[in-house]
């Protein structure tokens, strides 16, 4: 079978800017305190004027300067005229690259799969690594800013804590942390998936003298490893970067595991600005085709199911996946792997056999890939590694099992698990996730026409309208979030695909004279069924993952990504404003 490529195997790096990966300060102590919210300390005003002025003005305001918040600004601006702002918590362009910096961050979407498709940033632009790191994707939003003027109507340092919308002025109110107040006709979050972290509830957070950060709160300059012993709580992707890039220096790292991560290999690849010049002539062919696949990726499952195959066939197509590298070996294999265990179980069998083969501690073997499957492979998030196992397997570094051992009080010394051991740490990692999918937008102060928090309207489900729009809550868009593509995509596919429906709805509302729309709560009950119908026949569903909410105590069970794939989405929501903003009630 033939996988169409995206990023040429190339043996040198370009002579462009050198990133440093993991930035480092000198001494014993990081010098910014352990972080649990992006709230500022002491939120004061940046400025009186412009983007900072009160009561502000707008036609559209924007929450959040990633990916989402860049395209919906520069399209509603520079292609529709709107007066656009954006309010961003932190200090920079970048989203999810401004908050992330720790070590060893990086992308797991290859490029140029994982940038915008707008055609004069991809001419002039070429990245070093086939998987840029988290530096090289700050200078790609710097670019951005010099190439697309974002960063004039955006207000920094902006954490919104209040917004609802007034009927009488048919506008939205934003309160800001700060004291300001904007107001605007339409209200959209970019804010994604990941923009509220999790902490667990062990006593004696705060009493650890020595480093310790949440992945997400990492600080910019960076925390000096070197002969440092360094714990890694958690073995999602984040945990799995921290132990490869902390282990370079550090004395010993210790990681500890709840469920091993199926994870595959990344196969990084150093990319020439020569290479990237001669295959831009296939760049509007390839952000084509990523929204054409159901992930976003270039990459669809073959059109057979696993056991229709010989072993022998199976095992040619599983060698082939595994030596391209990345997410091939789930997204261009059978096309039943997440709907059938068997099939599921014979690509897990590959997966164990390959990797267990790095593993020379036997007990760390069992930990890392046991023979029996933890859970479906690709029904938790898969991350992409370089060296993790072989990292993990050396002697100095320990690995812990939590569900056996769990963690139960942070000392002052470092972390006592539940059988009365006492690990003593230089550096703590925090690499325990988010509340996905819904926790930033709980967290914003979102309140209905009726003054019911988003918090209390989700308290028992998620409830929403194409992934995009909610009840009570008109002329109110978001992406990236519940009910999206969002995890099961590449992240800028998903974005885009999103991003033009919503321009596209609100092209349509002033070209039809329409001032608000609003979707009914039956057309949210539908689509909320939809997505846990989808769910439900696949090997998602059963399996306990952040997908489905599960990682956060107290949180529903449920469903909170569209499963049908980017091409099924985007009809099911064109159809909507082709036929006249159908599950809306406008006026």
């Amino acid at each position: 079978m033939k996988i169409p490529a995206v990023a040429p195997s190339l043996p040198e790096i370009a002579p462009q800017t050198v990133y440093s990966v993991f930035p480092v300060v000198r001494g014993s102590t990081s010098a910014m305190p352990f972080r649990r919210d992006i709230s500022l300390d002491q939120p004061v005003r940046t400025g009186q004027t412009g983007n900072y002025a009160d009561h502000l003005e707008v036609d559209v305001l924007i929450v959040g300067a990633g990916f989402g918040g860049v395209y919906l600004l520069h399209k509603l601006r520079d292609e529709y005229g709107m007066n656009v702002k954006i309010v961003e918590a932190g200090k920079d362009l970048g989203g999810i690259w401004h908050w992330n910096c720790y070590p060893g961050a990086r992308v797991d979407s290859m490029v140029p799969v994982y940038e915008y498709s707008i055609e004069k940033l991809w001419k002039n632009w070429t990245w070093t690594e086939k998987y840029p790191g988290y530096a090289e994707l700050r200078e790609y939003f710097a670019f951005v800013d010099q190439h697309l003027d974002i960063k004039k109507d955006v207000a920094f340092d902006s954490k919104v804590v209040r917004a609802q919308f007034d009927k009488p002025s048919q506008r939205w109110t934003v309160k800001l942390e700060d004291g300001r107040t904007a107001h605007s006709k339409f209200f959209i979050s970019a804010t994604g998936f990941a923009a509220k972290r999790y902490f667990p509830d062990w006593p004696g957070l705060e009493k650890f003298k020595g480093v310790m950060h949440h992945s997400s709160f990492w600080p910019g300059e960076g925390v000096d490893v070197t002969g440092k012993r360094v714990a890694v709580v958690g073995t999602g992707c984040t945990g799995l970067q921290i132990a490869q890039e902390t282990a370079k220096t550090a004395e010993s790292v210790t990681v500890f595991q709840r469920t091993p991560n199926i994870a595959l290999p990344m196969r990084q690849e150093k990319l020439t600005k020569e290479a990237q010049a001669a295959q831009k002539k296939d760049y509007p062919e390839i952000y084509r085709y990523r929204m054409q696949t159901a992930s976003g990726f270039p990459a669809e499952p073959v059109d057979r199911n696993a056991l229709d195959d010989t072993p022998e066939q199976r095992e040619e197509l599983y060698e082939e996946l595994w030596q391209k590298g990345g997410f091939y070996f789930l997204l261009g294999g059978y096309k039943d792997l997440m709907l059938d265990e068997s099939a599921n179980d014979d690509a897990y069998k590959f997966w164990a056999r390959k990797t267990r083969a790095r593993i020379t501690d036997p007990v760390k073997r069992e930990l890392l890939a046991p023979l029996e499957k933890p859970h479906p492979l690709g029904s938790k998030r898969a991350s992409l590694e370089q060296d993790y196992y072989e990292v993990v397997d050396r002697p100095e570094n320990e690995l812990v099992d939590v569900r056996k051992t769990p963690i139960v009080e942070v000392t002052e010394k470092g972390l006592k698990t539940a059988d009365g051991r006492e690990r003593e740490f230089d550096v703590i990692a925090l690499a325990t996730g988010f509340d996905s999918l819904t926790g930033g937008m709980k967290d914003m102060g979102l309140k209905d026409v009726n003054g019911v928090d988003l918090s209390e309207k989700w308290k028992n489900g998620t409830y929403t309208y194409l992934g995009m729009t909610l009840s009570g809550f008109p002329n109110l868009f978001f992406l990236y979030g519940a009910h999206g593509p969002t995890a099961f995509s590449n992240g800028p596919s998903c974005i885009e695909c999103q991003a033009d429906w919503i321009i596209d709805a609100i092209a349509k509302m002033r070209k039809e004279g329409i001032n608000c729309i609003e979707p009914t709560m039956a057309s949210e009950q539908e689509w909320h069924d939809k997505v846990e119908t989808i769910s439900k026949n696949t090997l998602y569903h059963n399996t306990d993952s952040w997908y489905m909410g599960t990682n956060i105590p107290g949180k529903p069970r449920e469903q909170l990504n569209y499963a049908g794939g980017i091409p099924q989405y985007t009809r099911e929501c064109r159809e909507v404003l082709d036929n006249g903003f159908e599950g809306f009630v406008t006026a």
